[in-house]
């Protein structure tokens, strides 16, 4: 269990990998499908003109952001040739709008936007700033367009309403930003786990050694009272000493006294004795 909060202590400090990006799946239904130029683009009406947005082109930016990049054209009928224009968008890492920036393109005339930054004097609100700067931005691209549009004395309905079409595909496409983040897995816990003994044979975990047994110990023999031993250094073994109580002067001696002698002993003696006096005298004459 300690390894566990230890493992998920550990992931829950890894940082967050985050990426941007657009999701087809909602841009598309939302420009009308994507059902022309065999399912890259869709096509829709603005102000009763005819426009056609292809699918945004997208790369990463160093600061871990994305650059989208989305064609628009305005479909003018089938004996002129269609107008162009592109829409350049640039995302923060968390999803927030950095910059914008479009051009059009009119039979030979090009008129491009100021590149819009997403400033702080941007946002006015402090409850969605994010939201509120990036109304700004759109705001801003749409009046630079349409007011270089106007010095240009274009008066074509189509094309006076393309900075309108502009601004439907920026929109759509804000709403379309995702951010993505990925985490590592996380392990999660385990229930329901069998006991080793309902496991396989070849999944059971392996069974510790025994401890090796304690050899039994022979019990001593008792000493025989009034006795010890003492190392014998030729034969090698053991001798028994004799029982000698140490002498205490205030009681009787512990040891045993000799007795008076015994008078068959002191007799045979005597015999002995006056039988090798005479064999020493007659070996002297």
């Amino acid at each position: 269990m300690k390894k566990l909060a230890l493992t998920l202590a550990l992931f829950s400090a890894l940082p967050a990998y985050s990426a941007v990006e657009i999701d087809m799946d909602i841009l598309g239904p939302s420009l009308g499908g994507w059902k022309a130029r065999k399912g890259r683009a869709a096509e829709y009406e603005v102000s009763e003109s005819l426009y056609r947005t292809y699918q945004p082109e997208t790369s990463p930016s160093p600061d871990g952001g994305i650059f989208v990049s989305i064609r628009i054209d305005h479909v003018r009928g089938f004996m002129a040739s269609d107008d162009h224009a592109s829409l350049e968008l640039s995302f923060a890492p968390d999803g927030t709008l950095v910059t914008a920036q479009s051009s059009l393109a009119l039979q030979g005339r090009t008129i491009s936007s100021e590149l819009i930054k997403g400033g702080a004097s941007a946002s006015t609100s402090v409850a969605a700033p994010y939201v509120d700067r990036a109304v700004k931005i759109g705001t801003d691209l749409v009046a630079d367009l349409s007011s270089k549009l106007l010095r240009e004395k274009i008066v074509e309905p189509g094309r006076v309403s393309f900075p309108a079409a502009i601004r439907h595909n920026y929109n759509l496409i804000y709403q379309a930003v995702r951010v993505k983040t990925d985490k590592p897995n996380m392990p999660a816990e385990v229930t329901g786990a069998k006991p080793p003994e309902s496991l396989p044979e070849d999944v059971k975990a392996p069974e510790k050694p025994a401890p090796p047994a304690a050899e039994e110990k022979k019990p001593e023999e008792p000493v025989k009272p009034g006795t010890k031993t003492v190392f014998d250094a030729n034969s090698k073994k053991e001798v028994p000493l004799p029982d000698i109580n140490p002498y205490n002067g205030n009681r009787a001696p512990g040891t045993p006294l000799p007795g008076p002698p015994n008078p068959d002993y002191a007799g045979a003696g005597k015999e002995a004795l006056k039988l090798a006096r005479d064999v020493v005298k007659k070996e002297m004459k």
